[in-house]
């Protein structure tokens, strides 16, 4: 498994992870995981945090693609962790919603918490509205690139890092992610060519041990361009 590394210096290493690749072992997937294709190539990377995550600063669900953050050593993870922790992370991404979106740009502000009904998603509430006591605030910005007919393209970033946040929040407000099985509604159709989730990690700005504040991009995967040019644009 080939793994594109977009940035790497003494301390981290940054990768543009492909759709379709867990980043690291859990639950039901045990190995060919974008960590064991990392430290195959890269051995010392084991050197950071604990297995089965190792130098992991943040997760990307398997299906979505984009920058994700490696630290070569448990200081640079700790450093990493800090900054996510404290929202000094700037992270922004890509997605294709259905439906249109009347206001050009928002920010959402809700609570998230493990599905009662299903394990293995989120749901979001309203902060006035019953909620269990393990909810725990997202925020949520968006504003529309581009209108399509039936669906809307985002860039969204988020100033909390909860698990699904983008795919639950989007669900929520009756957008769910084009292509998203788990979040989709029964009536969701895909557009044409479209084989995952539309959600991809376009871009992180951060503070890199070294001292140094970076931005870390990475371009569209051929196979989501490739979902917009057969769109029509909405008139």
């Amino acid at each position: 498994m080939e793994i594109k590394i977009i940035y790497q210096d003494k301390d981290i290493l940054v990768a543009d992870k492909p759709a379709g690749i867990v980043v690291f072992p859990e639950g039901q997937t045990k190995d060919n995981t974008l960590i064991d294709a990392l430290v195959e190539k890269y051995p010392d990377l084991k050197n950071a945090g604990e297995y089965p995550r190792y130098g992991i600063a943040h997760r990307l669900d398997k299906d979505t693609s984009g920058v994700l953050l490696v630290a070569k050593s448990t200081e640079a993870l700790i450093f990493l962790q800090k900054q996510f922790k404290n929202r000094g992370v700037e992270k922004k991404y890509v997605c294709l919603v259905e439906g249109t979106i009347k206001e050009d740009k928002g920010e959402i502000k809700t609570l998230m918490a493990r599905s009662p009904k299903d394990g293995r998603k989120q749901k979001a509430y309203l902060e006035q509205e019953p909620h269990p006591i393990s909810a725990r605030e997202a925020v949520t910005e968006y504003k529309v690139l581009k209108d399509f007919e039936k669906y809307t393209l985002l860039e969204v970033e988020i100033k909390t890092g909860r698990r699904h946040q983008i795919r639950c929040i989007f669900s929520y407000l009756q957008h769910p992610i084009a292509g998203d099985k788990l979040y989709g509604f029964k009536n969701s159709r895909n557009p044409q060519g479209l084989t995952r989730q539309f959600l991809h990690a376009q871009k992180i700005k951060i503070q890199l041990p070294n001292g140094k504040a970076e931005e870390f991009i990475s371009d569209l995967p051929e196979d989501l361009s490739f979902v917009l040019k057969n769109l029509k644009v909405e008139n």
